[in-house]
């Protein structure tokens, strides 16, 4: 299967923003446990490249890894050598989609109106990120005229509202703070807590 096939197969792609590296594992441990199959480890956490690397050399025949928060060319090329399957921008950049596709990985960039969001699939993109995600309706208003476009909302995803943003049309959801708390304590206590709240996400997916 391919990995846009996988993307939009499992849906959630669970965000690890400013983990420590040695609890990157872990964290994906648990998450795989809950049922999350798609981990994206975003630029801006302290390691990425370290530790895309090493999710993808321990768990990436059981996952699939990313990298997100990818601003050039040149973390493209890093991320993608390091093992990333899929690279997430939080803007529209034309030369990261299309060295991200040069290179064979799923190009996901972000964007919010409707102009960006087609000149984003027009330059390349498999899916655009939504950023904000702003609401169930802003993404079925989107659909209106751009039916042909996947949209991939991301920002303030919970178990509550995942569902509605699917019936939206919605094929794949970004999910950070509301599913990995990296505030808190690292205990087992937390792993079991995050195990338990990529569960509700996924069956509140699947309805």
């Amino acid at each position: 299967m391919s990995t846009l096939s996988e993307i939009k197969e499992n849906g959630i792609i669970a965000i690890i923003r400013g983990l420590r590296p040695e609890y990157v594992l872990d964290v994906a441990e648990a998450l795989y446990a809950g049922g999350i199959r798609i981990i994206e480890v975003t630029m801006n956490s302290e390691e990425p490249l370290a530790a895309i690397r090493q999710l993808a050399n321990t768990i990436g025949d059981r996952m699939v890894i990313g990298a997100g928060t990818v601003l050039d060319t040149p973390t493209v090329e890093a991320t993608v050598a390091a093992g990333a399957r899929f690279i997430l921008s939080p803007v529209v950049d034309a030369d990261v989609i299309q060295a991200t596709k040069r290179l064979g990985a799923v190009s996901i960039p972000g964007a919010f109106t409707p102009t960006e969001i087609y000149a984003a699939y027009k330059r390349g993109a498999d899916i655009v990120k939504v950023f904000p995600a702003m609401s169930p309706a802003y993404i079925r208003s989107i659909g209106g005229p751009l039916p042909h476009i996947p949209l991939l909302p991301s920002g303030g995803i919970t178990p509550q509202n995942i569902r509605d943003f699917k019936d939206a049309g919605a094929v794949a959801f970004g999910v950070g703070n509301t599913l990995i708390n990296t505030g808190q304590p690292v205990t087992t206590a937390y792993f079991e807590q995050l195990t338990d709240k990529a569960r509700q996400f996924v069956s509140a997916l699947a309805g």
